[in-house]
């Protein structure tokens, strides 16, 4: 069949009388892998969906986001084929920084899509700011999903939450089909949802806004103390069980039991000296960027401990958690 050089085929766009050809499932997941693999030899850094089993989001952040697209009447022909796409591996490639979704689907073709999402309205991102106000302890538990159902109601809530609402999305995408809403578009808005169960943060990096606002407002009026110590010990406890690491939660010093003195000392002999204590390990701006980790996650790991600051711009402090996530971004 013939086709134009911009890789359309005629009849798909112009009304010629053909059809690009049929790709079954099993072809589109080799051809995925196939792509992959190309970019990666010529030194791209993807990042492909990539889902265990049929189900595309498991979490309450990834599914809230696909409930949130299937409200939308003037994508529901075309969300169907997408489910299927990005169940296939189709999705090649997602990037998610704010403002900004961009994708490669494997279709027939490689296909480039581009969507871009509103910033959240400052007069609206207010006003969820107060409704949460002391109902928020912990930015885990939020990015967990785990609050009150009022609590994720006011969040997630249809035109007046943190999701967008139809007319603040654009599509865009290389492919021949003149319909908005094509397949590929709807695989890489299906893949933003797979991709909030590992990194839910990303959402409010998506809409500009910072979630340790909700935090920060709700815990303002706490005063210090025991409740404060409580707080922290929770906060702890919530990384111990979200990371699977070991925290101290524990402010008790230790006791330790003094060594009885010597009977006699024929020599004093000198203390050897201390080990020079050893310098903790630092990660740069540019590293973490090399890296594939987003400014937005950057900035919301220095907000929650995730990174030290280490009063040098640019370079940041590298704890065992901040080690845990950059391994999902090394595994991409």
């Amino acid at each position: 069949m013939a086709r134009r050089s911009s890789g359309s085929y005629y009849g798909y766009d112009g009304g010629y009388g053909g059809y690009p050809p049929y790709v079954s499932v099993s072809e589109r997941k080799e051809l995925a892998a196939q792509e992959i693999a190309r970019l990666v030899k010529k030194g791209r850094k993807v990042s492909p969906v990539v889902l265990e089993g049929k189900t595309i989001a498991a979490t309450f952040w990834g599914k809230a986001w696909c409930t949130n697209l299937e409200r939308y009447s003037d994508y529901e022909s075309r969300l169907p084929r997408g489910r299927s796409y990005v169940r296939s591996g189709a999705v090649v490639d997602l990037q998610i920084t704010p403002g900004k979704i961009a994708a490669r689907v494997r279709g027939s073709e490689l296909y480039t899509v581009t969507i871009t999402i509103a910033p959240v309205a400052p007069a609206l991102w207010k006003e969820i700011v107060g409704e949460c106000t002391g109902k928020i302890d912990s930015v885990v538990e939020l990015l967990r999903g785990k609050l009150s159902t009022a609590v994720m109601e006011i969040i997630t809530r249809q035109a007046k939450g943190l999701f967008p609402s139809q007319k603040q999305i654009g599509l865009r995408c290389s492919c021949p089909d003149s319909a908005t809403m094509c397949k590929h578009v709807a695989a890489a808005l299906y893949g933003v949802g797979a991709r909030l169960d590992r990194e839910p943060e990303l959402l409010f990096g998506l809409r500009w806004v910072d979630p340790a606002e909700l935090v920060t407002t709700a815990t303002a009026g706490v005063t210090a103390g025991k409740q404060a110590v409580a707080k922290g010990k929770a906060l702890d406890a919530d990384l111990a069980s979200l990371f699977g690491i070991d925290l101290d939660v524990d402010s008790t010093p230790a006791v330790v039991e003094a060594a009885p003195p010597p009977r006699r000392a024929k020599r004093a002999m000198p203390a050897p000296a201390p080990a020079p204590a050893a310098a903790p390990r630092t990660l740069t701006g540019a590293e973490l960027l090399l890296l594939g980790v987003p400014a937005s996650t950057v900035q919301y790991w220095l907000k929650t401990g995730v990174l030290g600051r280490t009063g040098t711009p640019g370079v940041y402090g590298c704890t065992p958690v901040a080690d845990e996530r950059l391994q999902r971004f090394r595994a991409r």
